[in-house]
């Protein structure tokens, strides 16, 4: 059973991270250059929300004078739920999926250690099974002979 860790050490632990005030062409900017869907949002050192591409498509829709200059506390999600690094891979889907989140951050201790993505518990849980069909055909082509 995959851990939080072992993922992180798989996938790294980067972090691309905007202040509670920065603007909102900012932040779509950063997500777009560095290709991830979500930014954590630091203040005094610590994550006070999490701003996605979620977050900004319900806006959009939503919000009648949002503009590209509009700060991002407006926008975040807050609180945020996170995971340590001895969390299973199985609980932070579960967690993803009953909160309706794509991405969570990875304390440890008061250190953030990473952010992970659906897609990242998505890939390993594929790999995970892969590896237990090929054990089983395995084992019933050593049994059958």
């Amino acid at each position: 059973m995959t851990i939080v860790r072992d993922l992180l050490q798989y996938k790294g632990n980067a972090v691309w991270a905007i202040s509670p005030d920065t603007p909102l062409k900012e932040a779509l900017r950063l997500m777009a250059d560095k290709d991830v869907g979500a930014l954590l949002v630091i203040e005094d050192c610590k994550a006070v929300g999490i701003f996605s591409e979620r977050d900004y498509a319900r806006q959009v829709v939503s919000a009648e004078g949002l503009s590209m200059g509009t700060p991002i506390k407006e926008l975040m999600t807050h609180p945020i739920f996170y995971v340590t690094p001895e969390q299973t891979v199985e609980e932070c889907m579960a967690l993803m999926t009953a909160k309706h989140f794509r991405h969570l951050p990875v304390m440890d201790g008061e250190c953030l250690g990473g952010v992970i993505s659906i897609g990242d518990i998505v890939k390993q849980l594929i790999f995970e099974r892969d590896i237990t069909i090929k054990d089983l055909e395995d084992y019933i082509w050593v049994h059958m002979i």
